[in-house]
């Protein structure tokens, strides 16, 4: 074997274990920030899915209908990973969230769908749109939901240090054009890491 050849197998294998590792540590992000989502939605009385939401013009129901709606389109079609049946948000929201947190969870714990390389904005690989665009946005709607609900508003502290870590970084001009979120909220000098992350996603605590 030539050494460029054995180069260049080496490089694939260390490449290859990379997006392995990154997968497997998306995935144990994901699962930890779903758990908290799951906890807000299992503690929603039946009388509360019509609560006020943060978000303007939103109830508690709608919280989980937009995670519910945007992400099978998204992240399933786009990696080719089969269609969950979901249950109807407005008559089951905590089936409608189970069906599509599971079907992400188990497509971030297949190496297939990890070796698949898709151009889109969030990222090439599965588990990168994941972490760039999926886990946030359960985060930042599990506080939506706490505050709809009158639910425990604390987050995960991990993510909400990553978060945090890179506030100065995020494009916010881009984010509010998208129509996605809300303007920044001015966060409070010596305010603490979720208060700056949920003033910088233009909620207020």
């Amino acid at each position: 074997m030539s050494r460029d050849h054995a180069t260049s197998d080496s490089d694939s294998a260390l490449s290859e274990d990379s997006a392995g590792g990154e997968a497997t540590e998306v995935s144990g992000r994901f699962r930890r920030v779903s758990v908290g989502f799951t906890e807000r939605v299992d503690a929603v009385p039946p009388d509360g899915w019509d609560a006020p939401a943060p978000c303007e013009g939103w109830v508690a129901r709608d919280v989980v209908r937009h995670l519910v709606e945007w992400f099978p389109p998204f992240f399933l079609t786009i990696w080719e990973v089969p269609q969950p049946v979901v249950p109807s948000v407005d008559d089951d929201p905590a089936g409608a969230w189970a069906a599509v947190r599971d079907a992400l969870q188990d497509a971030l714990d297949d190496p297939d769908v990890e070796a698949r390389e898709r151009d889109t904005p969030l990222g090439s690989s599965f588990a990168t749109a994941i972490a760039t665009g999926a886990i946030p946005d359960v985060l930042i709607h599990t506080w939506d939901l706490a505050r709809a609900a009158g639910l425990d508003e604390t987050l995960d502290a991990d993510e909400i240090s990553r978060i945090a870590a890179s506030i100065d970084e995020m494009p916010f001009e881009a984010m509010e054009s998208s129509g996605h979120y809300g303007p920044r909220v001015p966060t409070a000098a010596g305010a603490d890491d979720q208060t700056r992350v949920l003033n910088a996603f233009g909620r207020t605590p």
